[in-house]
């Protein structure tokens, strides 16, 4: 390669990073992005771990694949990629204590946030709340570090519905409560 090329080559690469968002005004226009909340859960050899999300969303219907983002930042996060199952259970508003807690709220250790909800195992072990909206049940295929996050793909093995009831969304760094009247 030329010094020429070399030269359009690296001109280029620094246009492309000069295109980046900044990062602080990219956290706080996501703020306007409303998402709904869901406690991720697993269990395995590596143990017994949740956390609320609002990154998880379905990916295909056939086969039934979902996608969530975990943080990098706790290390436990590793469980779920280790244990190679995990349940996304969409959360209610009946539920946000559930959602705080599993949020890091009151800084409870994990089996205390286990004891705030009742639950079952789907056939993967993953623990599903029996009052989530919906409960999917995940063997794990893939998992990618992409930046800041864990982007972790399951394929839906199992799924439960509850009962219809007012959803718990995620808005301007709060939780908030979206009932369409039922």
């Amino acid at each position: 390669m030329d010094s020429i090329s070399a030269d359009l080559m690296n001109e280029e690469e620094r246009l492309l990073k000069s295109m980046r968002a900044d990062p602080l005004e990219f956290r706080e226009a996501m703020t306007r992005f409303a998402a709904a909340v869901s406690v991720v859960t697993t269990d395995g050899a590596s143990g017994r771990r949740g956390v609320t999300v609002s990154s998880a969303c379905s990916v295909s219907d056939d086969p039934a694949t979902l996608l969530v983002c975990l943080n990098l930042s706790s290390a436990d996060n590793a469980w779920f990629e280790e244990n190679g199952v995990f349940a996304v259970n969409v959360m209610s508003a009946r539920d946000e204590a559930i959602a705080r807690g599993f949020a890091g709220e009151g800084k409870l250790p994990q089996p205390e946030r286990f004891s705030r909800g009742s639950w079952s195992t789907g056939a993967t072990g993953a623990p599903m709340l029996d009052t989530a909206l919906a409960s999917f049940d995940c063997r794990l295929i893939d998992a990618k570090v992409i930046a800041t996050h864990t982007v972790l793909i399951g394929e839906v093995v199992g799924l439960r519905t509850g009962a219809a009831a007012p959803s718990l969304v995620y808005l301007e760094r709060g939780f908030h409560t979206l009932d369409i009247g039922r």
